[in-house]
């Protein structure tokens, strides 16, 4: 139904004018809170109620994952013996829309006792939770996209924004890279593209395809088959000095080339691209992809080939 579309067209509208409404509220009380957390030696300690609480959940796995230690903590368990998890020397960001949420507000004289910096974060700068909190991060917005103006919708689109804004904010000031972050999302591919080296995946020892540069044509598509890369690495006194691939034998079956007699020096690639073994496998990718190759040979420092990988091997290892 078009009235759906509308509707739906109408929501995004009116949560983008949310997402603008609160790059005003990127002020000082924001550098405070970015440097609380930052200066903290322990853990940002989310806590929120309801839809708040999921967005603080999912606040402080961002925040975790890039660099800053967070932890979420329900209200209502903190209560019940959860509090216990809390420490002076951690920083609690307490989220509640109305800055008036009992369950967080309860909780909020003892995070004072434990002597714990508090960020609150609401959408009410006159609310009890900000007034006692060591800095206020603001998200107030003018509308909500439910049209009872019941449902939090744009609110906690602007909360998830804000909580982006801190941890990206902290991901820099701390210097966090990409290597940082694959540590801590070692599974799946992204883990994979981030910390693999050609080192974990290529060929090695016997698997590798190499023949002499005194070879016949016929000894190098011998030993493709064999090792079964597609290619083969040519040496001189253990020195790469060319490659021969199955892309180079269709090249050369409509020349008069006799695979028995010719020698494979006549036909091979010299000067082939090559990699290192301390190369990221992602990067070999986007080598292999940006020069249209399958494949690739590794060499050591004196140009000796210890390695050998083509895109089924990448695909094997979870890259692609």
């Amino acid at each position: 139904m078009k009235q759906f579309k509308q509707l739906a067209l109408n929501v995004i509208n009116i949560e983008q004018q949310a997402i603008e409404e609160i790059k005003q509220y990127i002020n000082d009380d924001f550098e405070l809170a970015c440097q609380l957390m930052f200066n903290c030696t322990g853990r940002v300690i989310v806590i929120g109620m309801g839809k708040s609480g999921h967005i603080g959940g999912k606040i402080a796995a961002t925040l975790a994952s890039t660099g800053t230690p967070a932890f979420f903590v329900h209200p209502g368990e903190a209560s019940h013996g959860d509090l216990g998890m809390i420490t002076q020397d951690d920083v609690v960001l307490a989220i509640s829309n109305s800055g008036e949420t009992e369950e967080v507000l309860s909780i909020m004289p003892v995070i004072k006792r434990i002597g714990s910096k508090l960020i609150a974060m609401t959408g009410n700068n006159n609310s009890n939770l900000a007034s006692i909190s060591d800095t206020h991060i603001c998200i107030k917005v003018s509308k909500e996209a439910c049209p009872l103006g019941l449902t939090p919708t744009s609110s906690t689109t602007a909360t998830l924004v804000m909580g982006d804004a801190l941890a990206v904010a902290l991901l820099n000031a701390r210097g966090f890279t990409a290597d940082d972050f694959a540590l801590s999302h070692p599974g799946g591919s992204l883990g994979k593209r981030l910390l693999l080296r050609l080192s974990d995946v290529m060929h090695t020892d016997e698997r590798v395809p190499v023949v002499q540069s005194t070879a016949k044509i016929k000894d190098a598509l011998v030993e493709m088959s064999l090792k079964g890369l597609g290619m083969t690495a040519i040496v001189n006194n253990n020195k790469l000095v060319g490659l021969f691939t199955d892309g180079d034998l269709r090249r050369i079956l409509d020349q008069k080339i006799d695979i028995h007699q010719d020698d494979i020096t006549s036909v091979m690639t010299e000067k082939p691209t090559v990699a290192s073994a301390e190369m990221l496998a992602a990067e070999a990718l986007k080598i292999m992809e940006d020069k249209k190759i399958n494949g690739l040979i590794i060499v050591d420092e004196n140009n000796t080939p210890i390695g050998a990988m083509n895109m089924h091997v990448l695909l094997k290892s979870g890259i692609i």
